[in-house]
């Protein structure tokens, strides 16, 4: 089976920057669109977990994603964050991003209910039959408690429109069975940003990225030195952006990007509760990554 893939490279995971009053920021979100499209970035994914999708509204998510589709004017893809833990929700989500411009879908495992093997195919089996669009399935059992297995996997390549999987559960080891058994015929994405060489060592096309955030071409050109040949400079910016990407996870993301975005002056505003501001401790800490890293 010849699938298409949908991006390669670097696809930030992006902020959905808020105003004052807790409303989104969409002049904010547009100027950021544009910061990641003209430093190279290969794909948007909007309303995903760093987009704080879990505290938007139905209408706030699809409205975020049509303006992004909008401002992105198809100079790169946009992938919609969807899914839920109610099937019949998470397809009328995925019916409504492709009413309003995106160009693939991000779906989460269920999560709290949580499902077995089985109901994982079922549940992505009938999310993939409401759309047209190519899925990534996003596996995040850190979040979700839910690990989509190898076999699983296998076995969910084997639909048309599942075209790739976000491997976010930091097992090396399941995304290389996971390559294996879909040999070629599934898209893996890295979920983690420290570990894309890693990942694109065993075939991956790429990273759904927090770092992209605020070093877009520093990302991008990472998997494109690697998808290029040239590994030894793919492995120097993978181990050079390590103190970075620890610090963009000294608290539970998005908390300490938008900390960093705000840095930058790209007004990311705050949060939506029960997220709330950074230590200061670990602000500092931040801080200091960021200024060694020449983003501040």
């Amino acid at each position: 089976m010849s699938k298409n893939t949908i991006f390669e490279g670097a696809g930030v995971a992006i902020v959905t920057p808020f105003s004052s009053d807790g409303s989104i920021n969409f002049d904010a979100l547009g100027k950021m669109i544009d910061f990641q499209i003209e430093n190279h970035t290969d794909a948007l994914i909007v309303c995903g977990t760093t987009g704080e999708a879990s505290t938007l509204t139905d209408d706030e998510q699809i409205e975020t994603i049509r303006f992004a589709a909008e401002r992105a004017k198809k100079r790169v893809p946009v992938i919609a964050g969807a899914g839920s833990n109610d099937t019949a929700h998470g397809i009328e989500l995925c019916k409504r991003c492709a009413k309003v411009g995106a160009d693939g879908l991000l779906i989460v495992t269920p999560y709290y209910n949580k499902t077995t093997q089985k109901g994982l195919i079922r549940y992505y089996t009938d999310m993939a039959a409401a759309t047209d669009l190519p899925v990534i399935m996003y596996s995040i059992a850190g979040r979700t408690g839910v690990n989509i297995t190898p076999v699983t996997v296998e076995e969910l390549a084997k639909i048309e429109n599942i075209v790739a999987i976000k491997e976010a559960s930091g097992n090396i080891s399941q995304v290389a069975e996971i390559a294996h058994r879909t040999q070629g015929d599934l898209d893996i994405y890295s979920g983690n940003d420290d570990q894309i060489v890693p990942l694109l060592s065993l075939g991956g096309k790429g990273v759904i990225s927090v770092l992209s955030n605020v070093a877009p071409k520093y990302t991008h050109d990472m998997v494109s030195a690697y998808l290029s040949g040239n590994c030894a400079e793919a492995t120097r910016l993978q181990l050079d952006c390590l103190g970075l990407v620890k610090a963009l996870f000294l608290e539970v993301n998005p908390i300490p990007v938008k900390a960093a975005l705000n840095m930058m002056g790209m007004n990311a505003g705050g949060y939506r509760a029960p997220l709330i501001e950074m230590e200061e401790s670990n602000r500092l800490v931040l801080e200091k990554a960021m200024k060694n890293f020449g983003l501040i």
